[in-house]
């Protein structure tokens, strides 16, 4: 893929209406030109670097994240999420990235006591192999909600994905927020009762 370029976008005002310079008319009365700024060509395109790229995607990340945090939170009071909002953009596509919203541990039919994250993307892709986290990367904006499962690896001393739980790690992955919310709420809701009212919203 070719390399991009990024560059910030002027604020455009609409010109006060006036009527029309006689040029002309101005030259022949005393000899010069005038000319007003209207007159030349508009500013050269600014182009942004890759750092105020993800920069700027960063920000707009975490405000997803702290928003998507507080709408989980407020579902119900016997079911609370630590924040644990931070984010990551792409290398080569700044202006994509995805922000980790919160994480915690459930229990799942086959396995107990599973550590797991939630995550929000503003692009859509496949969860990739051990070499890299995702893959088919959609260059495109688009939205994506997941969870995955985790372990603790020693060597890299970090938690990294649990692909021996369900479809590689993956707990589920929409681009639904509703879908999402829900799921994220049946990972933390603790009784059979809880869990029969989230599925039935």
């Amino acid at each position: 893929m070719s390399k991009l370029r990024y560059y910030a976008v002027a604020k455009t005002e609409e010109p006060a209406k006036r009527l029309p310079k006689g040029i002309h008319t101005e030259f022949l009365r005393t000899g010069k030109i005038i000319r007003d700024q209207e007159d030349w060509l508009a500013d050269e395109k600014r182009y942004l670097t890759y750092e105020e790229v993800a920069a700027r995607t960063g920000q707009r990340l975490e405000a997803a994240g702290e928003t998507t945090h507080q709408r989980i939170n407020s579902f119900h009071k016997a079911i609370r999420f630590p924040k644990v909002v931070f984010h990551r953009t792409l290398q080569d596509i700044p202006h994509l990235g995805y922000c980790h919203v919160t994480a915690a541990r459930s229990s799942f039919a086959d396995y107990a006591d599973v550590p797991w994250a939630f995550y929000i993307a503003n692009f859509n892709a496949e969860l990739g192999g051990e070499e890299a986290f995702f893959k088919r990367i959609t260059p495109q904006y688009g939205r994506m909600y997941f969870a995955v499962a985790l372990k603790p690896d020693p060597k890299l001393r970090q938690m990294v994905i649990d692909r021996s739980i369900r479809d590689g790690g993956l707990l589920f992955r929409t681009s639904d927020p509703m879908q999402a919310l829900k799921n994220v709420l049946l990972l933390g809701a603790r009784t059979s009762a809880l869990r029969k009212i989230i599925a039935s919203m």
